[in-house]
């Protein structure tokens, strides 16, 4: 199998868990960790689990220069005003205002890579946006910026389209770019909370003992999601990346409707098939074409 089919499967399911991120922090949520402590402890989970990593490949991270340090702040920053926004503003609006990022990735990729934007890329994009506005509906209007939730969601998706596009000419590994999200994605939380500080601190003897169930939860979606979108992205295009990201907008809208009680029917699946069409139609369109070229000769 070839290294970009591996990095684009590798996104898919990035996506795929990333969908999920709502179950631990409804779970954080109802066990009286809510605001910016549930975005802190979020984030805190996954540096704990990969700090052995971090002392052991310290010489690593250090080698890895301002260069790496940037892509992890990018990356972290990204990730965690993305988590945050989903409190301040409506879910949809924020998952909507978020994946505009395969048009700033695909944008990007052209004007600083000086990637070809083709056909079946525009038609891609288009699938996947209307797939978008199937699902979460145009009667309330168009989805403008209209709080610091918005700004933020927006904020975040333009954020990974320029982390794509620096990890399309990353030299450092998945390992070392991993342990750098991790870490920054900590410290930026922190500094939210701090600069708000407006969240009142939690009831750690009621959260505590559901702690255990969520850190199970943690290392599905926090840690593997993360670590597949950052060695996958490495290898693709930043608009194949955000095309491929959109398999999240599917997943969290078939979870959500199972496990709490929101509206699933006919919309919702015209809006999956649409918007899983966007992401594997580049792949099905280059699978048709490899194989067409042979017979051509």
């Amino acid at each position: 199998m070839k290294i970009e089919t591996l990095a684009k499967i590798a996104c898919a399911y990035s996506g795929m868990v990333w969908g999920l991120f709502w179950i631990p922090l409804r779970t954080l949520e109802a066990s009286g960790i809510t605001g910016l402590w549930a975005t802190l402890i979020f984030y805190a989970a996954p540096l704990v689990l990969a700090s052995p990593v971090l002392v052991w490949r310290w010489r690593e991270l250090v080698a890895g220069g301002i260069g790496l340090q940037m892509t992890g702040i990018l990356a972290a920053f990204g990730l965690v005003l993305y988590s945050i926004s989903v409190l301040y503003t409506d879910i949809v609006k924020a998952i909507l205002l978020f994946y505009l990022t395969p048009i700033w990735s695909t944008l990007l990729g052209r004007v600083v890579l000086g990637e070809t934007i083709t056909p079946v890329r525009w038609l891609a994009m288009a699938l996947g946006l209307t797939g978008i506005v199937v699902i979460f509906g145009i009667d309330t209007g168009l989805p403008l910026p209209r709080n610091v939730g918005d700004w933020l969601a927006l904020a975040s998706g333009i954020l990974w389209a320029m982390t794509a596009v620096r990890l399309r000419r990353e030299t450092n590994n998945a390992i070392e770019l991993s342990n750098v999200n991790f870490l920054w994605s900590f410290l930026i939380a922190i500094l939210i909370l701090l600069i708000a500080n407006q969240t009142p601190m939690p009831d750690w003897g009621t959260a505590i003992p559901s702690l255990p169930w969520w850190m199970i939860l943690m290392l599905i979606a926090i840690v593997s999601g993360p670590v597949t979108s950052i060695w996958g992205a490495k290898y693709l295009s930043p608009g194949i990346v955000g095309l491929l990201f959109m398999t999240e907008i599917s997943v969290g809208a078939v979870t959500a409707a199972l496990w709490s009680g929101e509206p699933f029917g006919w919309r919702e699946v015209i809006g999956i098939v649409l918007i899983s069409s966007a992401g594997v139609l580049e792949s099905l369109w280059e699978l048709w074409r490899d194989r067409k070229r042979p017979a051509a000769v």
